[in-house]
C-alpha cells in the first residue's frame, strides 16, 4: 500500500483512494459480519425455541388420553362399509374407533368367529385400534326388565358381546346395567328403583365370571335418561359391590350434563373409569332428548376442567366422541371436525 497526500491510502490493485476513516469503518463492518455469522452458526446448532401456546386455539397443556370415535357418527351401513369407517377414522387422525354390536350387520350374533377375527385383522391392516364395543340392544332388552324374556335375552346378548370382544382382542365392553325409565321406547314398563337395582345386580353378576375368564372389562355406563345410578356415589357402590376388576365404569360426560357437571364426576369415580364417552351437551336448550347432544365444542361442557380432572387421576385411556346423527351431506366433515376438536381439547395442536 503506498502513501498519498491528505492522509489517504491506495490499496494495491485499487486506483481509487480510500480515507483512513473509511478503511477503519470497513474493517469494523467486516468484523461485525464475522461475529454475526458466528452467532448465526451457533443459533443454527441450538434446537428451535418451542412456540408459545395460545389458549384461544387449544389447550396449552398436552394430555395423555387417546382419541377415539364411535361408529354411530358414520353413515354406516347405508353409505359406508365397515372398512370405509375404519379407514376414514384412521385418515382423520383417530387412535381408535368404537364399534357397535347390533342384530345384523358386520358385528352381530350372526358373525362367525372367523368373521370377528376378520374385523380384528381389518383394524390391524388399517392401523387403528378398536377402543371398545357398544350397543343399543340394551334398550329393547334391558338387563333390569320386568319381562323375564326380555331380561334373559339381554343377558344372552351381553354374553355374546363379551365373547365377540374377547375374540377381537377388545378389552372394553360398554354395559347399560338397568333402566327405571326409557323415554324413547313405548314398550318399556317402568321399573321401581329398588327392583331395578336388584335385577341389574343379578344380571351383571351372571356375566362377571365369563368376563374375568375372557379378559373383558364390563364397563357400566351412567345414563340420566334411564333414571338409574344418577350420582357418582351410586355408581361407585354398584360397581364396587361385585368385587371384581372385570366390572368398571364407562363414564359419559354428556349423559349427566342435564343437571350436573361433567368435571365433578371424574374425581369421585376415580380409577374405576376404564373408558370414556366425550358427548357434548348444551344446557341452553329445553329439549331433553338425544337432540341436546351436539358436535364437540358446540355446547356448554367445560372441557378444560374435565381434562384437568382426568389428568389428576392419571387417565390414559380412550376418549370417544359419541354422536347419533351422521351428516346427511358430506359426512366426512363431522369426522374431521371432531378430530380437530379433540386435538384442541387434548392440546395436540
Amino acid at each position: 500500500m503506498e502513501k498519498t497526500s491528505q492522509n489517504r491510502c491506495v490499496p494495491l490493485g485499487q486506483n481509487r483512494t480510500v480515507s483512513r476513516r473509511d478503511a477503519i469503518a470497513a474493517g469494523l463492518a467486516s468484523t461485525g459480519m464475522a461475529l454475526a455469522a458466528s452467532t448465526n452458526a451457533q443459533d443454527a446448532d441450538r434446537p428451535p425455541a418451542a412456540p408459545t401456546k395460545d389458549a384461544r386455539k387449544s389447550s396449552p397443556k398436552r394430555y395423555r388420553a387417546k382419541k377415539s370415535i364411535n361408529q354411530w357418527a358414520f353413515p354406516y351401513p347405508d353409505r359406508m362399509s365397515l372398512r370405509e369407517c375404519m379407514q376414514l377414522a384412521k385418515d382423520a387422525g383417530f387412535d381408535g374407533i368404537e364399534l357397535n354390536y347390533d342384530l345384523d350387520n358386520d358385528l352381530s350374533p350372526k358373525a362367525s368367529q372367523k368373521d370377528l377375527v376378520g374385523i380384528r385383522n381389518l383394524a390391524d391392516e388399517i392401523g387403528i385400534e378398536i377402543s371398545g364395543l357398544c350397543s343399543f340392544l340394551f334398550w329393547p332388552y334391558p338387563l333390569s326388565s320386568l319381562d323375564a324374556a326380555k331380561r334373559n335375552r339381554g343377558i344372552e346378548l351381553a354374553g355374546l358381546m363379551a365373547e365377540a370382544a374377547a375374540t377381537m382382542k377388545v378389552e372394553n365392553l360398554l354395559v347399560v346395567p338397568g333402566a327405571v325409565h326409557i323415554p324413547w321406547r313405548d314398550d318399556h314398563t317402568p321399573v321401581p328403583n329398588d327392583k331395578c337395582e336388584a335385577l341389574a345386580r343379578e344380571a351383571v353378576g351372571s356375566l362377571v365370571s365369563g368376563a374375568e375368564k375372557k379378559g373383558v372389562s364390563l364397563n357400566m355406563e351412567n345414563i340420566f335418561f334411564n333414571g338409574f345410578l344418577m350420582t357418582p356415589m351410586e355408581m361407585n357402590d354398584f360397581v364396587d359391590g361385585f368385587g371384581s376388576d372385570a366390572v368398571q365404569v364407562h363414564y359419559d360426560t354428556g349423559n349427566i350434563s342435564m343437571f350436573q357437571h361433567a368435571e365433578h364426576w371424574v374425581p369421585i369415580l376415580g380409577k374405576r373409569t376404564k373408558n370414556i364417552h366425550f358427548k357434548e351437551f348444551t344446557k341452553k336448550g329445553t329439549d331433553y332428548s338425544l337432540e341436546t347432544f351436539r358436535p364437540l365444542l358446540d355446547g356448554t361442557t367445560n372441557w378444560p376442567a374435565v381434562m384437568e380432572e382426568l389428568e389428576k387421576i392419571d387417565y390414559e385411556g380412550y376418549v370417544t366422541f359419541e354422536y347419533f346423527h351422521p351428516y346427511p351431506h358430506y359426512p366426512e366433515a363431522l369426522i374431521y371436525q371432531t378430530s380437530d376438536s379433540l386435538d384442541r381439547i387434548l392440546g395436540r395442536i
